[in-house]
C-alpha cells in the first residue's frame, strides 16, 4: 500500500455509516495498523499484525469485524490475555457498533458463569474472552463455536508467556477452518510462527514496528538503588511529577506495600493485580481513569490491559523478569504519539537483567544520578549506591549520544 501524506479512514473499504460513527466518535486519521490492516481485514484475508502496545490495533481488527459480520450474518471470537482488557475491547466494539445493534458476550473469570451463559444463548454477533473462561464453556457445552468465521488473536506473545497454548490449541480445533484469522503480537516468538503455519491461510504480515520497539516519545530513565531505599526514592520521584503514575510491581505483595507506602506520603492510590477481585479491580482502573486516584500500582497482568489516555508516568519499582514486559509496561505511557517518560529503579545486582533490557531495545537506557532522598526516620544519612555495578558503560550517558553529559537537573536539592 502506497503512504499516504494525509490518511484518512475514507478509502479503505469500510462502509459508509461506520464511517459516520468514526468520524462521530472522533477518529479522524488512523494509525498505521489501522491504515495498513483494515483494507485487508475487510477482504477476510488472514493478518499477522506486529505492533506495539498503544497502536489502535482494537479498531484495526474491530472495524473490519464488526462490518463482516453485519454483512454475513455471522459470528466472530475475540481472545485476549486478561479480564482487564477484554473488558476494554468490548467497550471499544460497542461504542462502534451499539447503534448497529451489536450483541457481544464476554467470558472472563472472576465472573459468575450464568450471566455469561445466558450472553451466549442470546446468539451475540462478537465474543469475547479469555482462554481459560472459554474452555470452561467448552467443557461445560454451553458454548458452540461452529458458526465462528472470525477469529481474533489478541495480544498473542503475552497470552504465550502465560502458558495458554494447550488452551488456545484446543479452542482452535473446535471452530471451522473455513475462517479468518487475525494475529496481533508486540512481538514474534516461534509458537506464534507455529500458530500462522498450521492455522492461518497465507496470512498477510503488517508490522509498525520491530520487535523491542518503544513508543518513539517515551524518555527512558534509570536509577541504580538500594532495595532498602526505593521507597525513598519513589517519594523524591512523585514529589517531582504532578500527573498521574502507574507503578508497576514483581509482586502482588510488592504492588500492596507500595499502594500503603504511596498512601502515606498522602497521594491517592489504587492497587490492581490477581490478589485483587474483579469489581475491585475494575473500580481501581475506573477511579484511575477518572482521576479518583493519582497513582494505580499494578502488576504484570496489567501492563498490557490498561488502555488510559495521558499517564504522565511509568515507574519499574522492580525490574520485570521478563525483558519484554518491560516494554509492555512503558507503552502504558506515551501512547497515541503521546510524549512520556519511564523511570526504572534497579539494584546494584540486577546490572545483567537492565543490560538484557537493553539488548531487546538495542539502545542504553540513561542511568541518572540519585537525587537527595528523604531522610527516614533513625538514620542520619542515606549511603550511595556503588556506581562500579554497572562497570561496561558510562554512568550518566544518554542512550542517543556519545558524548558525555553531566546528570539532568532532573530533582532540585
Amino acid at each position: 500500500m502506497t503512504h499516504r501524506n494525509n490518511p484518512t479512514f475514507y478509502g479503505l473499504g469500510i462502509a459508509p455509516k461506520l464511517l459516520d460513527i468514526i468520524a462521530h466518535l472522533n477518529f479522524t486519521t488512523p494509525t498505521p495498523i489501522q491504515e495498513k490492516a483494515i483494507p485487508v481485514a475487510i477482504e477476510g484475508k488472514d493478518i499477522i499484525g506486529i505492533a506495539q502496545t498503544g497502536t489502535g490495533k482494537t479498531l484495526a481488527f474491530g472495524v473490519p469485524m464488526i462490518q463482516r459480520i453485519a454483512q454475513a450474518k455471522t459470528q466472530g471470537i475475540v481472545i485476549l490475555p486478561t479480564r482487564e482488557l477484554a473488558l476494554q475491547v468490548d467497550e471499544t466494539l460497542h461504542a462502534v457498533g451499539r447503534s448497529l445493534g451489536l450483541k457481544t458476550a464476554v467470558l472472563i473469570g472472576g465472573m459468575a458463569m450464568r450471566p455469561q451463559v445466558q450472553a451466549v444463548a442470546r446468539r451475540p454477533h462478537i465474543i469475547i474472552g479469555t482462554p481459560g473462561r472459554i474452555i470452561d464453556h467448552l467443557e461445560q457445552k454451553t458454548l458452540l463455536l461452529d458458526r465462528i468465521s472470525i477469529l481474533v488473536l489478541d495480544e498473542a506473545d503475552r497470552m504465550l508467556d502465560m502458558g495458554f497454548m494447550p488452551q488456545i490449541r484446543q479452542i482452535l480445533h473446535k471452530m471451522p477452518r473455513a475462517r479468518q484469522t487475525m494475529l496481533f503480537s508486540a512481538t514474534m516468538p516461534d509458537d506464534i510462527v507455529r500458530i500462522a503455519t498450521q492455522h492461518m491461510k497465507l496470512p498477510f504480515r503488517v508490522e509498525i514496528a520491530r520487535p523491542g520497539t518503544t513508543p518513539e516519545r517515551v524518555e527512558q530513565e534509570l536509577f541504580v538503588v538500594k532495595k532498602d531505599e526505593k521507597i525513598r526514592l519513589l517519594a523524591a520521584v512523585l514529589t517531582q511529577y504532578r500527573g498521574t503514575v502507574l507503578i508497576f510491581s514483581r509482586t502482588k505483595h510488592g504492588a500492596t506495600k507500595i499502594t500503603r507506602a504511596v498512601r502515606d506520603m498522602s497521594h491517592t492510590a489504587a492497587e490492581i493485580h490477581s490478589g485483587r477481585s474483579l469489581p475491585q479491580r475494575r473500580a481501581a482502573l475506573e477511579g484511575f481513569k477518572t482521576g479518583k486516584y493519582r497513582v494505580l500500582v499494578a502488576t504484570d497482568i496489567a501492563s498490557r490491559g490498561i488502555d488510559v489516555v495521558g499517564i504522565e508516568l511509568v515507574i519499574n519499582y522492580d525490574i520485570p523478569d521478563n525483558p519484554s514486559d518491560y516494554i509492555h509496561r512503558i507503552g502504558r505511557t506515551g501512547r497515541a504519539g503521546e510524549a512520556g517518560r519511564a523511570i526504572s529503579f534497579a539494584t546494584p545486582e540486577q546490572g545483567g537483567a537492565v543490560r538484557e533490557i537493553e539488548k531487546l531495545l538495542q539502545t542504553l537506557i540513561a542511568i541518572s544520578k540519585l537525587p537527595e532522598l528523604p531522610v527516614v526516620p533513625r538514620r542520619g544519612h542515606h549511603e550511595r549506591v556503588n556506581e562500579r555495578a554497572f562497570p561496561q558503560r558510562p554512568f550518566h550517558h544518554a542512550p542517543h549520544s556519545n558524548r558525555p553529559r553531566r546528570a539532568r537537573p532532573f530533582f532540585h536539592k
